[in-house]
């Protein structure tokens, strides 16, 4: 889904994200929900920033990397967490890209995403190339999610990518089942 964001795009930096677990669900400007092989999951656009949440029958995650006043969290190039039951992966980089470059890259994205049954992007007014974009799947018993945030004053492209799934036993193959975090024991945060 492709959307035109109700709002002006400011002059954000990709140096001003913050990364977060657990934290409440924030004002969207636009939202798609999904269900995936029994996992709900929101897909919010914040902006020129995002929040995902995620629900199981055992629990809720919430994931969010925006621009966080008073964050001491800065976005971090990688995250594993591993609580009793599930694990969680974060991984994120900063593409600099020459103007030709990033006007490819962006209709590159935006098209992928805009058609995407479980893709969702906004576009700012003013800049075609301003935008943020999701895009969700449930594969092999994970949820994975990757977004792109988009500076073009700075020729900037944050690509991040998530993965969420329970984990295994000690001892057995390494495969998720489902993603959560059980209510009443650890959460994602």
């Amino acid at each position: 889904m492709l959307t035109t964001l109700n709002t002006a795009y400011t002059d954000t930096r990709a140096a001003d994200l913050a990364w977060a677990l657990g934290r409440e669900p924030l004002p969207a400007l636009a939202a798609l929900d999904l269900e995936l092989t029994g996992t709900k999951l929101q897909l919010r656009l914040l902006g020129a920033s995002h929040q995902v949440l995620l629900e199981e029958e055992r629990g809720m995650c919430s994931e969010t990397v925006a621009c966080m006043p008073g964050s001491s969290t800065p976005l971090p190039l990688g995250v594993a967490k591993r609580t009793d039951d599930w694990e969680y992966e974060f991984a994120a980089r900063v593409e600099i890209l020459s103007p030709g470059q990033f006007a490819a890259r962006a209709q590159e994205l935006l098209a992928l995403v805009a058609d995407h049954p479980h893709g969702l992007a906004g576009v700012f007014p003013g800049s075609p190339h301003a935008f943020t974009a999701l895009l969700a799947q449930h594969h092999e018993g994970q949820v994975h999610w990757r977004t792109w945030h988009a500076y073009p004053q700075d020729g900037q492209l944050v690509a991040t990518r998530t993965r969420v799934g329970v984990r295994v036993a000690k001892g057995t193959a390494r495969r998720w089942t489902a993603p959560f975090s059980p209510s009443g024991g650890p959460s994602c945060s």
